[in-house]
């Protein structure tokens, strides 16, 4: 029997995160819902005191210096989805996720690069008037991942 998520998989991670805290919380839920690996780009974090299942030792964990080193190394085949409060982007609720692909949020007070939104696949946003926090914001993107089935 051929498993329904085979070759299936996600990653996800910060450009530029502004705090360590923001970051556990990501991580330690990307864990949870079955991310592939997590990363950083830009700000570097080693060690999160909210990261209390440790997720950094059980799944890959990647740290790019910068974006262009990020996107010189996603997967091969893999789709960049940015997560974006931006009118070019598509609503979450409407949004098909693909099989593989990277999950790429911002800081909360500066979001993604000019260059991250160019160089994204697809661009996601919530109905929210403000930005939401970086890690609840990750967490719902997973989430939705899990109850809307990925498709090619």
């Amino acid at each position: 029997m051929v498993d329904n998520f085979e070759n299936e998989y996600f990653g996800i991670g910060i450009q530029n995160g502004k705090t360590p805290e923001n970051l556990g919380v990501l991580w330690r839920t990307a864990q949870n819902l079955g991310a592939s690996y997590i990363f950083t780009i830009g700000n570097r974090y080693a060690k999160q005191a909210c990261d209390t299942h440790n997720a950094v030792k059980s799944m890959p964990y990647f740290h790019y210096d910068t974006f262009q080193d990020f996107y010189d190394n996603i997967p091969k085949g893999a789709r960049l989805v940015g997560v974006e409060l931006d009118d070019t982007a598509v609503d979450l609720e409407t949004f098909h996720h693909p099989r593989r692909c990277v999950y790429l949020l911002g800081a909360e007070d500066h979001g993604l690069s000019k260059q991250a939104i160019e160089k994204s696949h697809f661009l996601v946003k919530f109905k929210s008037q403000l930005s939401l926090n970086v890690s609840v914001a990750g967490s719902i993107v997973m989430y939705d991942r899990g109850i809307n089935k990925p498709r090619s």
